[in-house]
């Protein structure tokens, strides 16, 4: 499923990972870890006229044409004011300014508002969240952002096609095979219709992934449940690791196609806000697209395990 290089260096063992699906490649550097750039969290908490807040949704914030938004439970969802996609919505999770604890229902009903707007719009639909200023969250009131495009982004795009070379090669579902490899490996966190694990060739630092049993978003809702368990246990890993910041992405087919794809859910933990505003994204990560990760995958599905003894 993967390959590993190892260089020595005079600091310890760098790795180069290759994924063979879709020649994703990442390098892995432990000693990095031993930087003291990842501080304790320092935001400020207060709300100061936020447009999320509930006495200014209802009236800063667009509508659908039928000039309505989606309500779900406490969430709400409408277009993006400033969009970068066809199709942009953006789902505010919570009443509360500032949450670090989300509930089952806060993800539940946000993930269902999510999807009842991202189901009318066709196209390669995500769900994506970036929470707190250092994973690129414009706005601290949590929400998470919807995208569904005539042509699937990069990432998805390179699975989606090499998922088919996969099929046609193999005569067998490429992501079938991984949930196999991945529940025996040290990778390996929890689940069985879902199944998590420490991606082997990361995109960012500690990157989870969940694979899902639907490709699309026909099937989804039935899953959502099932899904926002997972993520509040990733979450909780995460918070036992010192990391506050994240970014998650929820990818899909579109609806009525069939490239031997799953969706999954990915989820990278970002350096935690500080009043330097050092990020862990330098030019690796965004000009040529191969991240420098500190943390082993392997050592994840470890940690992870030695945490729930």
């Amino acid at each position: 499923m993967f390959s590993v290089t190892e260089v020595p260096t005079p600091k310890g063992i760098l790795q180069f990972r290759r994924e063979e699906l879709t020649g994703f490649t990442c390098r892995i550097s432990p000693e990095r870890l031993r930087r003291p750039i990842d501080q304790t969290l320092n935001i400020s908490l207060q709300p100061g006229g936020c447009p999320f807040c509930r006495e200014n949704i209802f009236t800063v914030t667009p509508t659908f044409p039928d000039g309505n938004r989606i309500i779900v439970g406490e969430s709400v969802t409408f277009p993006n004011l400033y969009p970068f996609g066809k199709n942009h919505v953006v789902t505010v999770i919570t009443r509360e300014h500032f949450l670090e604890t989300f509930s089952r229902k806060h993800l539940v009903d946000a993930l269902r508002g999510q999807t009842n707007a991202l189901r009318k719009t066709g196209g390669y639909p995500s769900i994506n969240w970036n929470f707190l200023p250092s994973a690129g969250a414009s706005m601290l009131h949590p929400h998470m952002q919807g995208l569904a495009d005539p042509c699937p982004s990069q990432v998805i795009g390179r699975y989606l096609c090499a998922s088919s070379e996969y099929r046609k090669k193999h005569k067998k579902v490429y992501w079938d095979v991984l949930c196999e490899e991945e529940r025996i490996s040290e990778r390996y966190l929890f689940g069985d219709e879902i199944i998590w694990s420490a991606h082997a060739v990361p995109l960012g630092e500690r990157e989870v992934r969940g694979i899902l049993p639907v490709s699309s978003l026909d099937g989804f809702e039935s899953y959502i449940d099932l899904l926002t368990r997972g993520i509040l246990e990733i979450l909780s890993l995460y918070r036992r690791l010192g990391t506050h910041a994240f970014n998650m992405s929820l990818f899909f087919d579109k609806a009525g196609e069939d490239h031997g794809y799953r969706a999954f859910c990915s989820f990278i933990s970002r350096i935690n806000p500080n009043q330097m505003s050092t990020s862990d994204s330098a030019f690796m990560e965004r000009m040529h697209l191969e991240p420098v990760i500190f943390t082993l995958p392997e050592d994840l599905g470890k940690y992870y395990r030695k945490e729930k003894i």
